[in-house]
Protein backbone atom coordinates (compact mmCIF):
# COMPACT_ATOMS: atom_id res chain seq x y z
CA UNK A 1 0.00 0.00 0.00
CA UNK A 2 2.36 2.69 -1.25
CA UNK A 3 -0.45 5.26 -0.88
CA UNK A 4 -0.44 4.84 2.92
CA UNK A 5 2.39 6.53 4.82
CA UNK A 6 3.06 5.80 8.48
CA UNK A 7 5.91 7.40 10.41
CA UNK A 8 6.13 5.69 13.80
CA UNK A 9 7.13 7.65 16.87
CA UNK A 10 7.22 6.66 20.53
CA UNK A 11 5.37 9.64 22.04
CA UNK A 12 1.67 9.22 22.95
CA UNK A 13 0.46 11.30 20.02
CA UNK A 14 -0.86 10.32 16.58
CA UNK A 15 -1.40 13.01 13.95
CA UNK A 16 -3.66 11.94 11.09
CA UNK A 17 -3.87 13.49 7.62
CA UNK A 18 -6.97 12.09 5.89
CA UNK A 19 -7.32 14.77 3.20
CA UNK A 20 -3.81 15.65 2.04
CA UNK A 21 -3.66 13.17 -0.85
CA UNK A 22 -4.00 13.94 -4.54
CA UNK A 23 -3.78 10.47 -6.13
CA UNK A 24 -6.90 9.53 -8.11
CA UNK A 25 -6.38 5.75 -8.06
CA UNK A 26 -6.57 5.41 -11.83
CA UNK A 27 -9.98 7.10 -11.97
CA UNK A 28 -8.75 10.26 -13.73
CA UNK A 29 -10.94 9.79 -16.79
CA UNK A 30 -14.10 9.46 -14.68
CA UNK A 31 -13.68 12.94 -13.22
CA UNK A 32 -14.48 16.18 -15.01
CA UNK A 33 -10.74 16.83 -14.73
CA UNK A 34 -7.97 15.80 -12.32
CA UNK A 35 -7.75 19.42 -11.20
CA UNK A 36 -11.45 19.49 -10.27
CA UNK A 37 -10.96 16.31 -8.26
CA UNK A 38 -8.04 17.89 -6.36
CA UNK A 39 -9.39 21.40 -5.68
CA UNK A 40 -10.54 20.61 -2.14
CA UNK A 41 -7.34 18.92 -0.99
CA UNK A 42 -5.97 19.91 2.42
CA UNK A 43 -2.97 21.35 0.60
CA UNK A 44 0.51 20.86 2.11
CA UNK A 45 -0.97 19.77 5.43
CA UNK A 46 1.57 17.02 6.16
CA UNK A 47 4.42 19.37 5.25
CA UNK A 48 3.04 21.98 7.62
CA UNK A 49 3.16 19.54 10.54
CA UNK A 50 6.40 17.79 9.54
CA UNK A 51 8.11 19.23 12.64
CA UNK A 52 6.01 16.90 14.83
CA UNK A 53 8.02 13.85 13.74
CA UNK A 54 11.06 15.27 15.56
CA UNK A 55 8.91 15.57 18.69
CA UNK A 56 8.17 11.84 18.67
CA UNK A 57 4.69 11.94 17.15
CA UNK A 58 3.38 9.18 14.91
CA UNK A 59 2.12 10.49 11.55
CA UNK A 60 -0.47 8.65 9.44
CA UNK A 61 -1.26 9.99 5.98
CA UNK A 62 -3.01 8.82 2.83
CA UNK A 63 -2.00 9.86 -0.66
CA UNK A 64 -5.47 8.98 -2.00
CA UNK A 65 -7.58 12.03 -2.83
CA UNK A 66 -10.69 12.70 -0.80
CA UNK A 67 -12.54 12.80 -4.14
CA UNK A 68 -11.91 9.06 -4.53
CA UNK A 69 -13.06 8.29 -0.99
CA UNK A 70 -13.17 10.47 2.10
CA UNK A 71 -11.27 8.82 4.96
CA UNK A 72 -13.02 11.15 7.41
CA UNK A 73 -16.58 10.08 6.59
CA UNK A 74 -18.71 7.44 8.27
CA UNK A 75 -18.26 4.23 6.23
CA UNK A 76 -22.03 3.74 6.38
CA UNK A 77 -22.47 6.94 4.38
CA UNK A 78 -24.43 8.68 7.17
CA UNK A 79 -24.03 12.46 7.20
CA UNK A 80 -21.92 13.99 9.95
CA UNK A 81 -23.79 17.28 9.69
CA UNK A 82 -27.47 16.55 9.02
CA UNK A 83 -29.26 19.45 7.40
CA UNK A 84 -26.02 21.18 6.35
CA UNK A 85 -24.22 21.13 3.01
CA UNK A 86 -21.39 18.62 2.97
CA UNK A 87 -19.75 16.04 0.71
CA UNK A 88 -20.35 12.31 0.70
CA UNK A 89 -18.22 9.26 1.49
CA UNK A 90 -17.41 9.16 -2.23
CA UNK A 91 -18.00 12.81 -3.13
CA UNK A 92 -19.98 13.66 -6.25
CA UNK A 93 -19.43 17.43 -6.09
CA UNK A 94 -16.73 19.85 -5.03
CA UNK A 95 -17.17 22.02 -1.94
CA UNK A 96 -18.61 24.66 -4.26
CA UNK A 97 -21.23 22.24 -5.55
CA UNK A 98 -19.66 21.66 -8.96
CA UNK A 99 -20.03 18.13 -10.43
CA UNK A 100 -16.97 15.91 -10.05
CA UNK A 101 -17.93 13.17 -12.54
CA UNK A 102 -18.24 13.33 -16.30
CA UNK A 103 -21.00 10.76 -16.56
CA UNK A 104 -21.95 7.97 -14.15
CA UNK A 105 -21.63 8.43 -10.40
CA UNK A 106 -20.04 5.63 -8.34
CA UNK A 107 -22.60 2.93 -7.59
CA UNK A 108 -22.89 0.83 -4.44
CA UNK A 109 -20.44 -1.80 -5.72
CA UNK A 110 -17.86 0.83 -6.62
CA UNK A 111 -18.20 2.55 -3.25
CA UNK A 112 -17.74 -0.78 -1.47
CA UNK A 113 -14.63 -1.50 -3.50
CA UNK A 114 -13.11 1.87 -2.54
CA UNK A 115 -14.00 1.22 1.10
CA UNK A 116 -12.14 -2.08 1.05
CA UNK A 117 -9.16 -0.79 -0.90
CA UNK A 118 -8.57 2.50 0.91
CA UNK A 119 -10.86 3.53 3.76
CA UNK A 120 -10.56 0.32 5.81
CA UNK A 121 -6.77 -0.08 5.47
CA UNK A 122 -6.27 3.56 6.46
CA UNK A 123 -8.34 3.14 9.61
CA UNK A 124 -6.80 -0.24 10.39
CA UNK A 125 -3.40 1.47 10.37
CA UNK A 126 -4.69 4.33 12.52
CA UNK A 127 -6.23 1.88 14.99
CA UNK A 128 -3.01 -0.14 15.19
CA UNK A 129 -0.91 2.92 15.99
CA UNK A 130 -3.34 4.18 18.63
CA UNK A 131 -3.47 0.73 20.26
CA UNK A 132 0.34 0.48 20.23
CA UNK A 133 0.84 3.81 21.93
CA UNK A 134 -2.03 3.47 24.39
CA UNK A 135 -0.59 0.11 25.51
CA UNK A 136 2.79 1.75 26.09
CA UNK A 137 1.56 4.94 27.77
CA UNK A 138 -1.94 4.29 29.09
CA UNK A 139 -3.18 7.46 27.38
CA UNK A 140 -2.89 8.67 23.80
CA UNK A 141 -4.07 11.67 21.79
CA UNK A 142 -5.31 11.52 18.20
CA UNK A 143 -4.92 14.91 16.52
CA UNK A 144 -6.82 15.00 13.23
CA UNK A 145 -5.19 17.62 11.00
CA UNK A 146 -7.25 19.45 8.37
CA UNK A 147 -7.37 22.66 6.35
CA UNK A 148 -9.78 24.38 4.00
CA UNK A 149 -10.13 27.60 2.03
CA UNK A 150 -11.15 30.59 4.12
CA UNK A 151 -14.22 31.28 1.99
CA UNK A 152 -16.54 28.48 0.87
CA UNK A 153 -20.05 30.04 0.82
CA UNK A 154 -21.80 26.71 0.25
CA UNK A 155 -20.36 25.34 3.50
CA UNK A 156 -20.23 28.39 5.79
CA UNK A 157 -20.92 32.12 5.85
CA UNK A 158 -18.19 34.74 5.72
CA UNK A 159 -14.56 34.08 6.53
CA UNK A 160 -13.68 30.97 8.50
CA UNK A 161 -11.68 31.56 11.71
CA UNK A 162 -8.00 30.72 11.39
CA UNK A 163 -8.14 27.91 13.98
CA UNK A 164 -11.21 25.65 14.23
CA UNK A 165 -11.04 23.19 17.11
CA UNK A 166 -13.48 20.28 17.08
CA UNK A 167 -14.25 17.88 19.91
CA UNK A 168 -17.89 17.08 19.08
CA UNK A 169 -19.10 19.36 21.83
CA UNK A 170 -16.46 18.17 24.29
CA UNK A 171 -17.29 14.48 23.94
CA UNK A 172 -14.09 13.26 22.29
CA UNK A 173 -11.41 14.42 24.73
CA UNK A 174 -10.85 15.61 28.27
CA UNK A 175 -11.92 19.23 28.86
CA UNK A 176 -8.30 20.07 29.72
CA UNK A 177 -7.06 19.24 26.23
CA UNK A 178 -9.74 21.33 24.52
CA UNK A 179 -8.93 24.25 26.85
CA UNK A 180 -5.18 23.95 26.28
CA UNK A 181 -5.56 24.13 22.49
CA UNK A 182 -8.12 26.94 22.65
CA UNK A 183 -6.01 29.08 25.00
CA UNK A 184 -2.95 28.82 22.76
CA UNK A 185 -4.99 29.77 19.70
CA UNK A 186 -6.63 32.67 21.55
CA UNK A 187 -3.26 34.01 22.69
CA UNK A 188 -1.90 33.89 19.13
CA UNK A 189 -3.82 36.94 17.99
CA UNK A 190 -5.49 34.95 15.23
CA UNK A 191 -9.20 34.15 15.18
CA UNK A 192 -10.34 30.82 16.57
CA UNK A 193 -13.48 28.92 17.49
CA UNK A 194 -14.25 25.75 19.42
CA UNK A 195 -16.93 23.43 18.01
CA UNK A 196 -18.08 25.94 15.44
CA UNK A 197 -18.88 24.89 11.87
CA UNK A 198 -16.41 22.00 12.15
CA UNK A 199 -17.09 20.02 15.32
CA UNK A 200 -14.92 17.04 14.39
CA UNK A 201 -15.44 14.51 11.66
CA UNK A 202 -15.91 10.76 11.78
CA UNK A 203 -12.30 10.14 12.80
CA UNK A 204 -12.55 12.35 15.86
CA UNK A 205 -15.95 11.03 16.85
CA UNK A 206 -15.10 7.37 16.20
CA UNK A 207 -11.80 7.24 18.11
CA UNK A 208 -12.42 9.80 20.83
CA UNK A 209 -13.00 7.71 23.97
CA UNK A 210 -11.47 9.73 26.80
CA UNK A 211 -12.79 7.36 29.47
CA UNK A 212 -10.83 4.57 27.78
CA UNK A 213 -7.61 6.57 27.38
CA UNK A 214 -7.95 7.82 23.79
CA UNK A 215 -8.48 11.56 23.43
CA UNK A 216 -9.30 12.91 19.97
CA UNK A 217 -9.28 16.48 18.73
CA UNK A 218 -9.66 17.97 15.25
CA UNK A 219 -7.90 21.09 14.05
CA UNK A 220 -9.30 22.67 10.88
CA UNK A 221 -7.07 25.48 9.62
CA UNK A 222 -8.04 28.25 7.25
CA UNK A 223 -5.50 27.91 4.46
CA UNK A 224 -4.70 31.63 4.41
CA UNK A 225 -2.44 31.00 7.41
CA UNK A 226 0.13 29.09 5.38
CA UNK A 227 -0.51 29.69 1.66
CA UNK A 228 -1.87 32.46 -0.56
CA UNK A 229 -5.60 32.24 -1.26
CA UNK A 230 -6.58 33.92 -4.55
CA UNK A 231 -9.91 35.71 -4.63
CA UNK A 232 -10.96 33.41 -7.47
CA UNK A 233 -9.59 29.86 -7.70
CA UNK A 234 -8.41 28.90 -11.20
CA UNK A 235 -6.28 26.16 -12.72
CA UNK A 236 -3.50 28.74 -13.15
CA UNK A 237 -3.31 29.89 -9.52
CA UNK A 238 -4.42 26.91 -7.40
CA UNK A 239 -2.88 25.46 -5.40
CA UNK A 240 -0.45 28.18 -4.43
CA UNK A 241 2.84 27.09 -2.83
CA UNK A 242 3.36 26.48 0.85
CA UNK A 243 4.67 29.62 2.53
CA UNK A 244 8.26 28.82 3.63
CA UNK A 245 7.62 30.61 6.93
CA UNK A 246 3.90 30.28 7.71
CA UNK A 247 2.69 32.74 10.31
CA UNK A 248 0.72 30.00 12.05
CA UNK A 249 3.50 27.42 12.33
CA UNK A 250 4.77 28.71 15.72
CA UNK A 251 1.22 28.44 17.04
CA UNK A 252 0.92 24.86 15.77
CA UNK A 253 4.26 24.01 17.36
CA UNK A 254 2.92 25.28 20.68
CA UNK A 255 -0.32 23.33 20.29
CA UNK A 256 1.50 20.08 19.50
CA UNK A 257 3.98 20.56 22.34
CA UNK A 258 1.17 21.25 24.80
CA UNK A 259 -0.81 18.28 23.49
CA UNK A 260 2.21 16.06 24.13
CA UNK A 261 2.54 17.44 27.65
CA UNK A 262 -1.12 16.61 28.25
CA UNK A 263 -0.70 13.09 26.91
CA UNK A 264 2.36 12.53 29.09
CA UNK A 265 0.59 13.84 32.18
CA UNK A 266 2.74 16.95 32.50
CA UNK A 267 1.15 20.10 33.95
Amino acid sequence: MDWLRVHRGDAPLVIAFPHGGTELAGLDEQFVSPWHAQIDTDWWIADLYAFAADMGATLVATDISRSVIDMNRDPSGASLYPGQATTELCPTTTFDGEPLYRFDLPDEAEIMQRLNLYHRPYHEALTAELDRLRAAHGKVVLYDAHSIRSHVPRLFDGELPQFNIGTNGGATCAPELETIAANICAASGHSHVVNGRFKGGWTTRHYGRPDEGTHAIQMELAQRGYMAEPAAITHANWPSPLDPNPVIRPVLEQVIAATLDFAKGRP
